[in-house]
C-alpha cells in the first residue's frame, strides 16, 4: 500500500491542484483520499488500488465544491453583517520551501530545461482553464494512463462522453498552446 501511495502521490497532487486551483486544499484532499483509500481499501489487491484511489480522489475533489457552495450560501450573508475587517495573515514560511530538484529529472541542458518548464508551464494554464469534466477527463487519461473504461467508471458516466471530454480538451488546450505562440 505504502509503495503504490507513494508513486502516485506526486500526480495526485497535481490532478487535485488542477481540480480545485489552490495549493493547500489540494493537499488536503489528497492527504484525506489516501487514508480513506488505506483505512477502507487496505486488503484489497494491488491492482484494484488504482481505480479505487482514483474515484476517491474525484469524489473528495466534488464533495469540496459541493462544500464551498453551502458555504457561500451561507457565509456571503453572514459576511455582510461583520466590518471590512481582515483576519491577519498566517502564514508558514516552510510551506515555501521547494523540494531539492532531483538530477535525474532534468532535461539536459539549461536551454532545453527552460524550455520543457515553459511548455509545461503553458499545458497547466492550459488545464487551469478547461471545465472541470474535461479537466479530469484529460487528466485520467493521459495523466494517469487509463483507458477510456477505467475513466468512464472513475467519472460515472459512459465512454462516449469520456471521448467527447478528452478530444474537447485536448483542442482546446492546442488551441490555447498556438495562440501563445507554441509550434510543436
Amino acid at each position: 500500500m505504502s509503495d503504490f501511495l507513494a508513486e502516485v502521490e506526486r500526480r495526485a497532487y497535481k490532478q487535485a491542484l488542477f481540480g480545485v486551483k489552490d495549493r493547500h486544499v489540494a493537499l488536503d484532499i489528497v492527504q484525506d483520499a489516501m487514508l480513506k483509500l488505506a483505512e477502507n481499501y487496505g486488503a484489497r489487491p494491488a491492482e484494484e488500488l488504482p481505480a479505487l484511489f482514483q474515484r476517491i480522489l474525484q469524489n473528495a475533489i466534488r464533495d469540496h465544491y459541493r462544500r464551498q457552495r453551502v458555504r457561500a450560501f451561507w457565509i456571503s450573508p453572514l459576511s455582510a453583517l461583520k466590518g471590512g475587517e481582515r483576519e491577519d495573515d498566517d502564514s508558514d514560511p516552510l510551506e515555501t520551501l521547494r523540494p531539492e530538484p532531483n538530477p535525474k529529472d532534468a532535461a539536459g541542458p539549461p536551454a532545453a530545461a527552460l524550455e520543457q518548464a515553459q511548455t509545461v508551464g503553458l499545458i497547466e494554464k492550459a488545464l487551469e482553464a478547461l471545465p472541470p469534466r474535461q479537466r479530469q477527463a484529460f487528466l485520467l487519461r493521459y495523466w494517469e494512463e487509463m483507458d477510456v473504461a477505467e475513466a468512464a467508471e472513475i467519472m460515472g458516466c459512459s465512454p462516449g462522453s469520456v471521448k467527447t471530454h478528452c478530444s474537447r480538451a485536448t483542442h482546446a488546450i492546442a488551441a490555447f498552446l498556438k495562440s501563445k505562440g507554441f509550434e510543436p
